[in-house]
């Protein structure tokens, strides 16, 4: 019988046999639409795009966005006047209603399909009559699903002006245009969709109200899907949110070519952990402000958070960070006594769990489970090593802190392994479940995202280049397990480093 060296193992509490992290979880069988309502600049658009990543992502729900924006758009082509949405324009009025009818035909088609469970009307939807005649199509079309009103209002100047010119001067309508003109001309397309605006009623059916996204109003949601999304939607924000996502150093099971397990960290991995410390505190922990009387700059401290998981080679790749404590002014005006990336251990953001493969390498995993390894090549998202887990489970398990994520405001340093973080990234960078699996994620490196309206703009820092870690002369790790070339492409990326692919330094094997 062959004996797997394995000297320091992945022990879960529950037990060899158990699943690690029990998730509870609960198919959604009924449909929802959900109609947007609220003026220009409130964060519709915002609000239903991170809607429906989170359902289609995390709940495998088929899920499409029905903006009438974009129908007008096509409709009636590209910057307007603001007169064009004066509801005394009868010819604009024409034309806006002919984009709405146009975006609902296509809804109605969505929400007839099989396996089809969420949509999401984006649109201003301002008058009680509009909303009417929606709510009469759909119960004539009979197709069988719940309603739910979804109502942004921003009314504070300052979220508003911010909101405006960080999101809606980058659409097409105003590409080219001056900021403040746009701006102008923004506020009074507003000011044109305001007039006869009426917030959604008690007799309208089940609504959710948002208020400068700090106050929410909530009246008869019942069901699993929309109360999911009434849960998660209670975490949104509009500021601006920045995570900073690194695999723990080089660890000593890397240096081997082993999968999982509860190693430590090499020499070159605990390098790595210092020079991870000196970035948090010199980048992420730090912003630069300019004096509004002096003009000059200077760099201030600011509040951030960090998360690891519970295995050892994450705690000791943070374990050179500093814990500051300051005081720091939330967004609401209140002050607080804040510890400056207070150790957060996660066990959400174990590594994937190997089960009877933990600790071994691939060339073992191949000559002791021949059939298993071709099972992972076949399948990596849904392949579940024996007793172990799937990217498919880890991704259910990551589910909660979505909701987490989402919530965030200060800067966020999560310390995590490949498995774990493929997928959030994925999250993010908009890819499907069946890319996350062969996100590259490599050692010593800072991957940075910063989410936005429309989408997620990254950039990767190299910390420690390869060559630094192999100049003791030591032999490079076994790399990861061969992928067959089936497998899906990645988006691109920005990058300030040249990692090259299939690397087996920095691409240390993984679960």
């Amino acid at each position: 019988m062959h004996t797997i060296d394995n000297p320091k193992p992945h022990v879960i509490p529950e037990g060899q046999n158990a699943t690690p992290l029990e998730v509870v979880g609960a198919t959604a069988s009924d449909k929802l639409i959900i109609i947007m309502v609220g003026l220009p600049g409130a964060g519709k658009t915002f609000v239903s795009k991170r809607i429906c990543r989170y359902i289609s992502f995390f709940h495998d729900i088929p899920s499409q966005i029905f903006n009438v924006g974009d129908y007008r758009r096509q409709l009636c082509g590209v910057k307007l006047p603001a007169s064009f949405y004066d509801p005394n324009n009868t010819e604009g009025l024409a034309s806006r209603h002919k984009a709405c009818d146009a975006a609902l035909d296509d809804l109605v088609e969505f929400m007839k399909k099989d396996g089809v469970r969420l949509a999401v009307y984006d649109a201003s939807n301002s008058l009680k009559d509009n909303r009417s005649r929606i709510a009469e199509r759909l119960e004539r079309e009979n197709i069988g699903a719940k309603k739910l009103f979804l109502e942004t209002i921003v009314d504070n100047k300052t979220m508003l002006e911010e909101n405006i010119r960080t999101v809606k001067l980058s659409t097409p309508d105003y590409k080219g245009v001056d900021p403040d003109q746009a701006l102008k001309d923004f506020m009074e397309r507003r000011k044109n969709y305001s007039k006869g605006y009426t917030s959604v009623q008690d007799d309208e059916g089940s609504y959710v109200r948002i208020i400068n996204y700090k106050k929410f109003e909530i009246l008869n949601v019942r069901g699993y899907l929309p109360l999911k999304v009434v849960h998660f939607i209670m975490n949104l924000h509009t500021l601006p949110r920045t995570f900073y996502f690194t695999r723990h150093g080089q660890s000593e099971y890397n240096l081997l070519g082993k999968i999982g397990g509860d190693s430590g960290l090499s020499h070159n991995g605990l390098e790595y952990a210092r020079r991870l410390a000196k970035f948090a505190k010199e980048v992420i922990g730090t912003k630069t402000i300019t004096d509004e009387q002096t003009g000059q700059t200077m760099s201030v401290k600011r509040p951030a958070r960090l998360w690891t998981s519970t295995l050892v080679r994450t705690k000791e790749t943070a374990k050179f960070i500093e814990h500051e404590e300051f005081t720091s002014v939330w967004d609401n005006g209140d002050k607080t006594s804040w510890v400056q990336f207070r150790p957060n251990a996660r066990r959400n953001l174990d590594e994937l769990y190997a089960g009877l493969c933990d600790g071994m390498t691939y060339k073992e995993i191949e000559e002791i489970f021949p059939e298993e390894f071709e099972a992972r090549q076949n399948d990596k998202l849904a392949y579940r090593y024996p007793r172990g887990e799937s990217y498919m489970d880890v991704t259910l398990r990551l589910e909660p802190l979505a909701h987490d994520l989402e919530r965030t405001r200060e800067p966020l340093l999560i310390v995590a392994h490949q498995g774990i973080l493929r997928i959030l990234y994925a999250y993010f960078m908009g890819l499907s479940r069946a890319e996350a699996p062969y996100v590259k994620i490599p050692l010593n490196h800072v991957i940075i995202l910063t989410p936005h309206a429309y989408g997620c703009h990254e950039e990767r820092v190299c910390l420690m280049p390869k060559e630094e870690m192999i100049s003791d002369g030591q032999d490079e790790p076994i790399t990861s397990m061969p992928e067959k070339k089936t497998r899906v492409s990645t988006a691109p990326s920005t990058t300030t480093s040249s990692s090259s692919h299939d690397d087996p330094v920095m691409d240390a094997p993984s679960c």
